[in-house]
C-alpha cells in the first residue's frame, strides 16, 4: 500500500489534477490520497488558500466579505467546470464557506483554522467526484471521521498517539479514499491545522497509522536537488538521502518539506520518495534511514536568512555558574527560541530567528541582560544568513570544514560564526545575508563541481 500526497502545484488546475488521476489509476496500491489546497497556476497567480486568509481577516474585520468569498468560489467553479462536473460540487462548496463563516469570530484562531482547512478539505471533495467520474473507486474521507486526533493549538496542531490506532482502520476499506491534508480534530471536535507545510505532515502521519509501504510526495521537480536551482544553475539531482540529511536541509531552507514533516514517517520507518506530479516517470528522491556514505560525504548546500545574533561578553564567563541558564532565561521571559549558542570563554553568542524581534525587545532583552548579569558588552546585529553543508559521511571524512572555509575564503566572503552539531550530520556557517547566494555557489562548486547528473 502506498499513500500518496500531492502538493498545491499539483492540484492547481483541471489540468493538474487530470495528471493527478491518470498516476493514481496507473498504480492500484496508490490507495490513500492526500491533497493540498490549489496551488497557483502561474508566477503571478494567487493560491487559494492566501484567497482564504483574506476571506477571514475581512470577515472578522468587517463581518461581511462576500467578494472574497465568491473569489474563492470562483476558483472551484472553474476547476470543476472544466474537469466536466456538474454544478453540484460548487455548491456544495459555497455551502460549506458560508457554514464555516457562521463560527464564533470571538475565537479568531480557531476562526481562521476553519477558514484556511476549507482549502485542502473542498479541493479534496472535488478530486473525490471527478476520480468517481474517471470511473475509479474513490471516496471523500474526513480526517474527524477517520480519527485523526490533534492538540488544540491553533495554527500548531501536534498528533496525539491514539490518533495513529484510529487510522489504521483506514488500510482495510476497499476504495480509494481522497483525504484533506493540513488539519485534524481535537478530542473536544474543534478543527486545528497543522503549521507550515501541513499536508506533508498528514501524509507522513497517514503512511504510519496505516503502516504503509511507501510515502510518495508529489510536487512540480523530478527530485530534491543538492543546491536551490535559484541559486546554482542546474544542481545535480539527490538520488537517495537518509530522513536526517533531508530534515535538516528542510530546516536550512529547502522547499520541499516543512523540517518536521517526515518524522512520523521516520519513526515507522517508511520509505519517502519525491516525484514530478508533471513527469511521474522519473525514480525522484528516496529518503530512507540509511545511505551508502562513502559515495558521497555531502548530500545538499542550503541557505537560510533572516537571522540576528546577541553578542555577549563577559570577563571569567567560564566560571561563572549558571551564566547560561540566566541568558537563556531572559530569552524565554520574551518568548523567545533560539538556533545556536556558539561560545568562548569570555563571549557568548545566541542566535535567533529576525522575525521574533521587534525593537522594543531588543532593548529590553539588551537592558536585563546589562543590569541582570553585569556583563561587559551586550549588542545585537541583524541580517545574518546561516549556510549549512549536510551529510551523514562528514564524520568519517577528514578536511570537510577545511574545504568549506577555504571555499569561502575565495569568495571573500567573511565568516561570523562555525557550528558543528554533535551528530555531524551538518556543518553551519554564519556570514551576512548579502553574502548568501555567492557563498552557496562557492560551496556547491568546492563539494559537486565534478560530480554527474546524480549523487547518491
Amino acid at each position: 500500500m502506498k499513500v500518496a500526497k500531492f502538493g498545491g502545484t499539483s492540484v492547481a488546475s483541471a489540468e493538474q489534477i487530470r495528471k493527478v488521476a491518470a498516476i493514481v489509476a496507473e498504480d492500484k496500491e496508490r490507495k490513500l490520497i492526500v491533497v493540498s489546497a490549489p496551488g497557483k497556476r502561474s508566477s503571478d497567480d494567487t493560491k487559494v488558500t492566501d484567497l482564504l486568509i483574506k476571506l477571514g481577516e475581512t470577515y472578522l474585520t468587517k463581518g461581511e466579505a462576500e467578494e472574497e468569498l465568491q473569489a474563492v468560489v470562483s476558483r472551484y467553479d472553474s476547476i470543476a467546470t472544466e474537469l466536466g462536473l456538474d454544478g453540484e460540487i460548487t455548491a456544495t462548496i459555497e455551502a460549506d464557506l458560508r457554514e464555516r463563516l457562521t463560527f464564533d469570530r470571538n475565537r479568531p484562531g480557531s476562526f481562521m483554522d476553519l477558514i484556511k482547512a476549507s482549502g485542502e478539505d473542498n479541493n479534496a471533495k472535488l478530486i473525490a467526484a471527478f476520480l468517481q467520474k474517471e470511473g475509479i473507486n474513490a471516496v471523500y474521507v474526513n480526517p474527524q471521521d477517520a480519527g485523526l486526533l490533534v492538540s488544540d493549538e491553533p495554527g500548531n496542531a501536534q498528533v496525539l498517539s491514539e490518533a495513529y490506532d484510529n487510522l489504521k482502520r483506514l488500510r482495510d476499506r476497499e476504495e480509494v479514499i481522497v483525504f484533506p491534508g493540513f488539519f485534524g480534530y481535537s478530542k473536544e471536535g474543534t478543527l486545528v491545522t497543522f503549521p507550515r507545510g501541513g499536508s506533508d505532515i498528514t501524509g507522513s502521519i497517514l503512511a504510519a497509522g496505516t503502516k504503509a509501504d511507501l510515502y510518495e510526495n508529489f510536487t512540480d521537480v523530478d527530485s530534491v536537488f543538492a543546491a536551490n536551482p535559484n541559486v546554482v544553475k542546474n544542481p545535480v539531482k539527490i538520488k537517495r538521502m537518509t530522513y536526517r540529511e533531508m530534515r535538516e536541509l528542510s530546516y536550512a531552507g529547502f522547499s520541499v518539506f516543512h523540517d518536521e514533516a517526515l518524522i512520523p514517517a521516520f519513526r515507522n520507518d517508511i520509505p519517502v520518495c519525491v516525484k514530478n506530479t508533471n513527469n511521474p516517470s522519473s525514480t525522484g528522491t528516496m529518503i530512507i534511514s540509511e545511505r551508502e556514505y562513502f559515495l558521497n560525504p555531502v548530500i545538499g548546500i542550503a541557505a537560510d536568512e533572516g537571522f540576528s545574533t546577541i553578542y555577549v561578553r563577559k570577563y571569567l564567563m567560564n566560571r561563572e555558574v549558571g551564566f547560561g541558564r540566566k541568558l537563556l532565561q531572559i530569552l524565554e521571559d520574551e518568548g523567545l527560541s533560539y538556533e545556536h549558542i556558539p561560545s568562548g570563554i569570555d563571549d557568548t553568542s545566541v542566535i535567533l530567528r529576525q522575525e521574533q524581534l521587534t525593537a522594543e525587545i531588543e532593548e529590553r532583552i539588551v537592558q536585563r541582560i546589562r543590569e541582570e548579569l553585569a556583563v561587559d558588552d551586550v549588542y545585537i546585529e541583524r541580517d545574518f544568513a546561516m549556510v549549512m553543508i549536510v551529510g551523514e559521511g562528514m564524520h568519517n571524512t577528514v578536511g570537510v570544514s577545511a574545504r568549506a572555509t577555504q571555499a569561502l575564503a575565495r569568495a571573500n566572503v567573511n565568516i561570523e560564526m562555525i557550528n558543528q552539531g554533535s551528530s555531524e550530520v551538518s556543518l553551519v556557517l554564519g556570514i551576512h545575508s548579502e553574502d548568501a547566494d555567492r557563498a552557496v555557489q562557492e560551496l556547491y562548486q568546492e563539494f559537486f563541481g565534478s560530480a554527474d547528473e546524480t549523487v547518491q
